[in-house]
């Protein structure tokens, strides 16, 4: 359970480091505190909220993980309500819209993959998004300063 602890712990740390970037044109911006299915962060200026997916692994693997179902259920990208999504690696953000995300997966003619996470104890269903691919007009990428 201690791992389940780290990681949140670390994807909360990454919710704050984006929240401060973001912060810088919208003042008002925040992360959201327990738990909201919705988004990480919320920017009131705006209406709207962005999910945070944090993927360091993504840095040895090639791809980022864009799950649609957990344990049989829609979730994810199949169900989000956020305006943006970032995904975060070791050395960038990568900032899409899901609209973008689902064209992304169509253009490449992705197929999912089913598998239990580290950490679940239930199936997930994603698409292995090459981050190439994310290499695109639709995505916003910029430095990740540590």
């Amino acid at each position: 359970m201690a791992k389940f602890k780290d990681s949140l712990k670390v994807g909360k740390s990454v919710e704050y480091e984006l929240c401060e970037i973001i912060k810088t044109k919208y003042p008002k911006a925040h992360v959201v505190e327990g738990y909201e299915k919705r988004w990480d962060i919320f920017i009131p200026e705006k209406d709207y909220g962005v999910e945070v997916k944090l993927d360091e692994k993504s840095h040895f693997a090639g791809n980022f993980v864009v799950e649609v179902e957990f344990d049989g259920k829609p979730s994810a990208l199949s169900t989000t309500e956020a305006e943006w999504w970032i995904f975060v690696d070791k050395e960038r953000y990568y900032w899409v819209n899901p609209e973008s995300i689902r064209h992304i997966i169509r253009e490449a003619k992705l197929k999912t993959v089913k598998f239990t996470g580290k950490g679940d104890n239930r199936e997930k269903e994603a698409y292995l998004v090459p981050k190439e691919v994310f290499n695109s007009p639709y995505v916003i990428i910029s430095e990740r300063k540590k």
